[in-house]
């Protein structure tokens, strides 16, 4: 604990000394009751799976908690230094021994806090997946725009992954609306190649399928000129350079006329 808390790098926002003394002591407990001079140095034996499951459930919990690696491996260092501290206290007149068993310790230490980073990154990978998902969620809005005429913003780059995630978004909303146009707009893509227009295509033939027409909009003049130059066929597409004018086709398509009515004086 004395180690932990001299470390001028502790998160005392995401864990409270009690909550880092009760683990601590948990992982020390762990450590003397299970461990004997014949498993000491085989990480592999029966007797370190409660201390490695000790580990492994701090580490993931570190890892969703907001932790870096370094304040993690804080953790199991701070024990590795007070064991160390301690037999040096144990064996000062004895160098050979002292020497010997320190090695059995550092080998030990080190092997729990490859096991300890590799759980950690493991922890950090799903919280990535899990909010890779929530964005990509959040990031595929499909919104009612009018009467049967639905818009769905791109923006970032439309990978396979997505482009299902968008699909999915678009056809279930078809059908929950009863939507006759959909609007793609891509003004938010940073750039469209082969595949982004591929995946495009067959979002537009998806919702073709549902009885929807599709408008893709947003077409810029450097997108425009990838698409010719890389020979891809959109003639079949209904493409507008701006959302506005995308409503604007959509309204014409429907036999919808807005227009601006001159504020009456009284």
């Amino acid at each position: 604990m004395k180690n932990q808390l001299a470390d001028e790098g502790l998160r005392e926002d995401l864990i409270s000394n009690d909550e880092l003394r009760s683990q601590s002591e948990e992982l020390v407990n762990s450590l003397v009751g299970n461990l004997s001079s014949e498993n000491f140095s085989n990480i592999d034996s029966e007797e370190w799976s409660p201390v490695i499951e000790i580990l492994g459930g701090i580490a993931i919990t570190r890892a969703r908690q907001g932790f870096s690696p370094r304040e993690t491996g804080n953790f199991i260092f701070s024990l590795k230094e007070a064991l160390l501290d301690v037999l040096q206290q144990e064996l000062a007149g004895n160098l050979q021994a002292l020497f010997t068993e320190s090695l059995k310790i550092n080998r030990i230490m080190d092997n729990l806090s490859v096991i300890t980073f590799e759980t950690f990154i493991k922890g950090r990978e799903e919280v990535i997946l899990r909010q890779t998902d929530e964005i990509a969620e959040i990031s595929t809005p499909v919104i009612r725009i009018w009467n049967g005429i639905l818009a769905l913003p791109i923006i970032g780059t439309l990978d396979s992954a997505r482009t299902q995630i968008v699909m999915e978004n678009l056809l279930q909303e078809i059908v929950e609306t009863g939507s006759s146009i959909a609007i793609l707009d891509i003004s938010g893509v940073p750039a469209v190649d082969s595949l982004v227009a591929q995946h495009l295509i067959k979002t537009v033939s998806a919702t073709r399928l549902m009885g929807a027409e599709c408008i893709i909009s947003g077409i810029r003049p450097e997108i425009a000129q990838t698409v010719v130059h890389l020979g891809i066929d959109l003639s079949n597409i209904i493409t507008k350079a701006s959302l506005a004018s995308a409503l604007a086709h959509a309204f014409k398509v429907m036999r919808l006329e807005v227009r601006k009515v001159a504020t009456v004086q009284k």
